[in-house]
C-alpha cells in the first residue's frame, strides 16, 4: 500500500481530491494534506509518501521550487502538478524541477484517478525491478561463493550448471560427468568453492530464478516450474513457500500490496 500527499492552498480542493478519489483501487491507504511547500516539506521528510500530488501557486514555496526540493531529498518520490499552465516554457520548467507528471485545470475525478492510476503503475514497476535486482544478486552471489580455491573448475562447474538449470534430471553425477570428475571428488569440491552442498546450491539458485520470472513476465506458475528445472508444480510451490514464506502466486501479488 501507498502514501500520498496532497498539497494546496485551498482546503476545498484538498477536502474534494479526498473525497472524490477511489484510494483503495489504487493502493492507497494514508493520505496526508499541506497547505503550502514548507508543510509539505516537513511532511515528505516525516512520512515519506510515495507520491505528492501539488498545485503549482502556493505561498512560501511554489510547486516547482517543492518539487525540485522534494527529488533533492528522494528522487523516487513520484510527484504530480495541477496547473492552469499549458505552455512550453511550464513544461520545461516542470521537467527541470523533476516532476513526474501534471494535470490541467480544470480538472475532473477522472483526471485525477487517471493521473494516480499511472504514478501507482510507475512506483510498482520500480519495485519490480529493483526485487529483480536483489534476486539476480542473491544468484550472483551464490555464484561468487565464499571460497576462492579452484578457481579453475569454478567457471566450468557454474557454466555447466546453468547449461542444466532446467533439466529436471539434473545431479551431481551429471555435474561429474560433465566436467570429467569423480562424483566423490566433485560433492567435496562443490562444497569447497561455494560453501553448501550442491544440492542446495541448484535449489537455491532456481528458486531464485523463478522469483525473477515472477517479478518480470506474466507466466503461469507450472510454467515457470518447468523453466527453473521443477517437474512437479506443487512441489515447487511447496518448496517456494517454504523458502520464502509465501506461495508463488501470493508473492506475485505482494508486488502491488508491499512497496518495501
Amino acid at each position: 500500500m501507498y502514501k500520498l500527499l496532497i498539497v494546496d492552498d485551498e482546503p476545498i480542493i484538498r477536502q474534494g481530491i479526498r473525497q472524490l478519489i477511489d484510494f483503495i483501487a489504487l493502493s492507497i491507504d494514508e493520505v496526508y494534506e499541506a497547505s503550502d511547500g514548507k508543510q509539505a516539506l516537513a511532511i515528505v521528510h516525516e512520512q515519506r509518501p510515495n507520491i505528492v500530488l501539488t498545485d503549482i501557486n502556493m505561498p512560501n514555496i511554489d510547486g516547482l521550487k517543492l518539487a525540485r526540493s522534494i527529488k533533492e531529498h528522494d528522487r523516487n518520490i513520484r510527484v504530480a502538478m495541477i496547473t492552469g499552465y499549458d505552455y512550453f516554457d511550464y513544461a520545461v520548467a516542470a521537467l527541470k524541477a523533476g516532476v513526474d507528471d501534471f494535470v490541467l485545470k480544470p480538472v475532473s475525478r477522472n483526471d485525477i484517478q487517471e493521473l494516480l492510476r499511472k504514478l501507482v503503475t510507475i512506483i510498482q514497476k520500480d519495485e519490480a525491478h529493483l526485487r529483480a535486482l536483489k534476486s539476480l544478486a542473491s544468484i550472483q552471489q551464490l555464484a561468487n561463493g565464499e571460497k576462492t580455491l579452484n578457481i579453475e573448475y569454478r567457471e566450468e562447474i557454474l557454466q555447466t550448471m546453468d547449461e542444466y538449470m532446467a533439466d529436471p534430471e539434473f545431479s551431481l553425477g551429471k555435474l561429474a560427468r560433465a566436467v570429467n570428475l569423480s562424483s566423490g571428488y566433485i560433492s567435496a569440491l562443490f562444497k569447497q568453492i561455494f560453501g553448501i552442498p550442491f544440492q542446495e546450491y541448484l535449489t537455491t539458485m532456481r528458486l531464485e530464478r523463478s522469483k525473477i520470472l515472477l517479478l518480470v513476465t506474466s507466466n503461469k506458475v507450472y510454467e515457470i516450474a518447468e523453466n527453473v528445472g521443477f517437474d512437479d508444480p506443487n512441489y515447487f510451490s511447496t518448496s517456494f513457500k517454504k523458502r520464502f514464506g509465501v506461495s508463488p502466486n501470493r508473492y506475485r501479488d505482494s508486488i502491488q500490496e508491499d512497496p518495501s
